[in-house]
């Protein structure tokens, strides 16, 4: 009964609402300001982010005036004007009545939450939006909001003036905002900080609205809005006592109230340990353990022990990530299962602690500049986590695990880059590092066999003579201390009718050697390591001695282990040939280099010696230019004997200097190499409107005269991916919410038809309205209206920039003498010592574990590149040290940890827009919120014709009103 009663109060108190225009104001200015607060506060299309977080943002501050603007005459009101006494003398309880109310405060409060249903919209309509922490969010103001309106409704239970009611509802709340709020905190001791966020409704506010709902926060505006309506009640029954007799009612009442709120709040503290109660609403599971995560640590076979140095006083903008590491290691600690263990210590506060990490692990304070009302002052704190398994260690700092934007209003943001994936690839390296100190024989999950296909020694070199023996007595040696997990065997090809010669170059492309230009006897001195499922060819060592015949071996029975760290060999440009001799290339990788290195042992590789190093396992060709015939051979037998590639490699030289931008052919000296493959490059570059803006060199023309500066403007030349031009099926890009391919080569492929020809597969196109355009036009020059001039191309349609080839594929030098003879020859001519003999193997196919990647573009991941992406957004949005990456991990077979990375920390950008286009969306989004406004209206007014249309036939004597 006291439920259907609060209904009839509720439908009373919206229709005092709504018998005035009042209410209609109060609802479109909320929205309009919400809008207007998205837009232009927060400068939606400068931030360049599909979301709808500035929205949230205010949304706690706005919720404080709404709140009490809503509530302030609620029971004041009725105190002034003396109908409180009447209304509580009616045979309804009291609960009823704060019930009432409060719906009716909270009904308005969605109506005002449902006209900014545009926002989401639009956002939705234009970029990629996560809808999970969209309704997240909406949960989360309707669950602040209740709490506001409960202390609004009590504030006003007590006075009989409006305007107080008004101010001590706006205090109350704000103190409950302020309390979490980064303005308060960041001035405590983390440990004190903490303790505030959890009693701050902002901070809780926040982990909702980012699409985490746990039922600790849930709980918590439940708890405080049902203490203060219980509150709101009891002030109203005490209206109903005679004050100048004390009853034992009276104290029934108020021992009961209190042990309602008391059990109410108790309860945040008993649930606060509990972590499990949660759902990540976020479209990738941004704010969960993966799967990963929890297989690595279930994979533990020694204890693992998680140190947390944090300082109390350190940065305003890093305590507030302390608490969320805090967590997450105590998450590790409980899907550990005992074999996590979890230390936080304060290192200035124990000098012995902080002595042995200076000098044992190199951990050391950083300075930062804090500052507050009273002085500025430089303070060293620490923000580091040490990782420590067996007698491994590896260490993240402050630099490894945040990342700094800045805002479009000039701001810093500093947030952690991706914890998970950091904490948990460094677990995985020091349990690598551990493992691989170990007995690798017995780290092999199957026997591995050694298969020498070797000549007779008649038909072999004096110096293999000699190295056939060093085999023997090397691989017996291996065989026993292997434990029965190595063997190995020597096979003639040519024995018997050569059936094994043909099947070898059948099925692995091996052709007889030659020790010379003039050898005349060929002959075999091939190397093999075999399992049930996988085949590995060794290359010879180049000095054929036992110590690098033991690196070959140990080196190629790694790539049977599952989990060791892998080997990255980088190839860029070095040095270039101009008329002042040799020069530093233009193009550098140094950041691609320092990523790789944080997963995998990066090693540069030369080409131009003929040979790739047997511990190679990926190798990353950058930027290619004038290969001779030895490093294309280099190359080739690579990804013969079953190599991984990654080639970037344009038509186009770009020359960026701060005068001028200009392309200019390049000479790769791969074009042969490529077309034997079936692959060729545009000369052309790919124009694309969907692009990303980055700041370029801008001629500007006035009063006759040509000025040059930086502007950011769309540019076509730097092609902007999308989803539906990442291959979706593919770990490698289906994680990756964007790509930008800058000054790209469109990639074409002729099909083999070959039975046995290689798999095909196309990462990466530009959008279906990308054209082919002239390389003389990428310095772009602005239009009379102040916008870059490239006009559209005519043969629109998808350009294929990033592809990959995977199986059996030909070698180029098929049939032909090795070029490392020619260069042997002239080697020995020009030299007055007597050469050593070079051994000539060519390799004429690849086994089906080979795998090419060609991605169109010569400055893809260069350090100028990802400077300008990081000019235009504060950080590096661009997808292609991510990209390299997920290769990376998709070419060795070990993309786990892309998983991982593709937990956002990658925002969801909007794609290109012309002004025009941000001015259309943003006043339709105004339009819009004005329309869903007189639809409210229109459905108000029909349902009061409707009610007035029925009483009117019921004083006509009609039926009765229901």
């Amino acid at each position: 009964m006291w439920l259907k009663h609060s209904l009839e109060v509720a439908r009373k108190e919206l229709s005092i609402h709504f018998a005035s225009p009042l209410a209609y104001l109060f609802l479109a200015a909320f929205a309009l300001i919400s809008v207007f607060m998205v837009f232009w506060v927060d400068a939606f299309f400068a931030r360049n982010i599909a979301d709808v977080r500035p929205l949230f943002d205010w949304m706690p501050v706005m919720l404080i005036f709404l709140a009490a603007a809503l509530t302030m005459r609620s029971w004041s009101e009725e105190r002034r004007s003396g109908t409180l006494e009447h209304v509580l003398t009616l045979p309804v309880r009291s609960i009823s009545f704060v019930l009432g109310k409060f719906l009716a405060g909270w009904i308005l409060l969605a109506l005002a939450l449902v006209l900014t249903l545009p926002i989401p919209f639009m956002v939705g309509l234009v970029g990629d939006l996560d809808w999970g922490p969209v309704w997240a969010g909406y949960l989360a103001t309707l669950l602040l909001g209740a709490l506001y309106l409960s202390i609004g409704l009590a504030v006003s239970s007590r006075t009989d003036n409006a305007l107080i009611s008004l101010l001590v509802t706006v205090a109350v709340a704000g103190v409950f905002w302020l309390i979490g709020h980064p303005l308060l905190t960041r001035l405590l001791p983390s440990d004190v900080a903490s303790v505030f966020a959890l009693i701050g409704s902002g901070s809780r506010f926040d982990a909702i609205t980012r699409g985490i709902l746990d039922v600790r926060d849930l709980y918590y505006y439940l708890s405080l809005s049902l203490a203060f309506l219980a509150f709101n009640v009891y002030s109203l029954e005490q209206v109903r006592w005679d004050n100048r007799t004390r009853r034992p009612l009276h104290q029934r009442w108020r021992a009961g109230v209190a042990l309602v709120v008391a059990n109410l709040l108790i309860a945040n503290l008993w649930l606060q340990p509990v972590t499990a109660l949660r759902a990540d609403t976020t479209a990738g599971q941004l704010y969960s353990v993966s799967p990963v995560t929890r297989q690595t640590l279930a994979q533990l076979q020694e204890p693992l022990v998680l140190h947390g140095y944090f300082s109390d006083r350190t940065h305003p903008l890093l305590a507030p990530l302390i608490p969320q590491l805090k967590d997450l290691m105590r998450e590790y600690e409980t899907l550990g299962h005992g074999q996590v263990q979890v230390e936080f210590v304060d290192p200035t506060a124990h000098p012995d602690v902080e002595k042995r990490i200076n000098d044992n692990y190199g951990i050391q304070p950083t300075p930062f500049r804090v500052a507050d009302r009273y002085q500025s002052s430089v303070v060293s704190s620490y923000f580091d986590i040490r990782v420590q398994y067996g007698d491994e260690d590896k260490v993240l700092n402050f630099q490894d695990l945040i990342e700094v934007r800045q805002t479009p209003q000039g701001d810093i943001d500093v947030q952690l880059r991706n914890p998970e994936y950091d904490l948990t690839k460094a677990i995985r390296s020091v349990a690598e590092q551990y493992r691989a100190g170990g007995d690798l024989y017995a780290l092999l999950d199957q026997p591995v066999t050694l298969t020498a296909y070797v000549s007779p020694d008649v038909q072999l070199p004096d110096s293999l003579v000699e190295f056939r023996q060093t085999l023997t007595d090397t691989a017996n040696a291996i065989k026993a201390d292997a434990n029965g997990q190595f063997d190995w065997r020597i096979q003639d090809p040519q024995a018997g009718d050569g059936q094994l010669a043909e099947q070898l170059a059948r099925d692995y492309g091996f052709q007889p050697m030659v020790a010379g230009l003039l050898s005349p006897s060929p002959f075999y001195f091939y190397l093999m390591l075999s399992t049930d499922d996988q085949n590995l060819a060794l290359p010879l060592p180049a000095d054929l001695t036992e110590t690098a015949l033991r690196d070959s071996l140990d080196t190629g029975l790694k790539r049977f282990v599952d989990g060791l760290n892998a080997t990255v060999g980088l190839v860029t440009p070095g040095t270039v040939d101009s008329p002042m001799g040799p020069q530093p290339a233009s193009r550098r990788f140094s950041t691609l280099r320092q990523w790789l290195s944080d997963s995998y042992a990066v090693r540069t590789v030369d080409l131009s010696s003929g040979q790739v190093p047997a511990a190679i396992d990926l190798l990353l060709v950058m930027a290619p230019e004038n290969l001779d015939s030895s490093a294309v051979f280099a190359l080739d037998q690579y990804l013969m004997r079953g190599g991984r590639v990654v080639l970037t490699t344009g038509s186009q030289d770009i020359q960026l200097t701060r005068q001028d931008l200009s392309a200019v052919p390049m000479n790769s000296g791969l074009d042969d190499w490529l077309a034997g493959l079936g692959i060729s490059l545009s000369d052309d570059l790919v124009m694309d409107p969907q692009n990303a803006a980055f700041p370029v060199p801008v001629v500007r023309q006035a009063g006759g005269l040509r000025f040059q500066d930086y502007r950011m403007l769309d540019y076509p030349y730097f092609v902007d991916i999308r989803a539906d031009g990442l291959n979706s099926e593919q770990p490698a890009t289906t994680s990756l919410p964007r790509l930008t391919v800058p000054w790209a080569s469109a990639l074409s492929y002729e099909t083999s038809q070959s039975d046995d020809a290689p798999t095909l597969t196309t990462l990466a196109q530009s959008s279906p309205q990308s054209w082919l355009g002239s390389a003389a036009q990428v310095m772009p020059t602005l239009s009379a209206d102040g916008q870059a001039n490239f006009p559209p191309g005519d043969d629109n349609g998808r350009q294929t920039l990033v592809l990959a080839l995977s199986g059996r594929m030909p070698s180029y030098f098929a049939g032909q003498p090795s070029p490392l003879l020619d260069k042997a020859e002239s080697d020995s001519d020009d030299s007055d010592a007597a050469a050593s003999p070079t051994l000539s193997a060519v390799i004429e196919r690849s086994p089906e574990s080979a795998r090419l990647i060609v991605i169109g573009s010569n400055d893809f991941a260069s350090d100028t590149t990802l400077q300008l992406a990081s000019a235009a957004s504060g950080a590096d949005d661009s997808g292609q040290l991510p990209l390299l990456s997920n290769l990376a991990e998709w070419s060795l077979d070990d993309s786990g940890l892309m998983t991982i990375r593709s937990g956002n920390r990658f925002n969801r950008t909007l794609p290109s827009l012309t002004p025009t286009g941000q001015r259309v969306w943003e006043y339709g989004t105004y339009a819009a919120v004005l329309l869903v406004l007189l639809v409210m209206i229109g459905v108000q007014r029909w349902r009061r014709r409707q009610r007035l249309h029925q009483l009117a036939q019921w004083v006509d004597g009609g039926r009765d009103v229901e």
